[in-house]
């Protein structure tokens, strides 16, 4: 029995697992779009508004592939995106996941740490949660591989993720 519909907006990183395989209980929608940045989101949301009414929770994952263009400043962008999934789904939660620890040569932790600290607050500021993925996985060895030029997540590291989520919106429903 579904308990309502779960969208995924993002990148690579959700578009690359069957979520429906781990959560059974929701209707899964996974729109992510491989190599998409923050700002592809933005301007296909219009899109995403047609294809999908009525979602009960949206996971919003994006800035991994604006990392790689060295695009660090793209929180407004992101603000920009909450503000327009409130307007088309005001009854919606929608999840802001941190960036995942990824060990980048170009990007120091630090400067990670920072953009989850500015995407956190954006959270706050917007009255969304955010889910700190961050946190979870950094320091655990096998998460991640680099294959073709792209960063992927281990299905051990796809698991962690989804039980996370899971935990997440069992938390969001108790609290209601």
């Amino acid at each position: 029995m579904s308990q309502g519909k779960l969208l995924f907006l993002g990148d690579s990183l959700l578009a690359d697992f069957d979520w429906q395989h781990r959560i059974t209980h929701f209707e899964v929608i996974n729109l992510s779009v491989f190599g998409e940045t923050a700002q592809g989101l933005l301007a296909r949301l219009p899109v995403v508004q047609k294809q999908v009414k009525n979602p009960n929770i949206i996971v919003v994952m994006t800035g991994t592939n604006n990392l790689f263009f060295k695009d660090y400043n793209y929180i407004e962008t992101l603000r920009e995106i909450v503000v327009r999934l409130s307007q088309y789904y005001p009854t919606a939660e929608v999840i802001l996941n941190s960036l995942l620890p990824l060990q980048l040569p170009w990007l120091n932790i630090k400067e990670m740490m920072r953009i989850n600290h500015e995407i956190e607050a954006l959270s706050l500021q917007t009255g969304c949660c955010f889910l700190d993925m961050f946190t979870k996985l950094k320091g655990k060895p096998g998460l991640f591989f680099f294959k073709a030029g792209s960063i992927h997540v281990t299905e051990v590291g796809y698991n962690l993720w989804a039980k996370s989520i899971l935990e997440f919106i069992a938390f969001l429903f108790e609290d209601d």
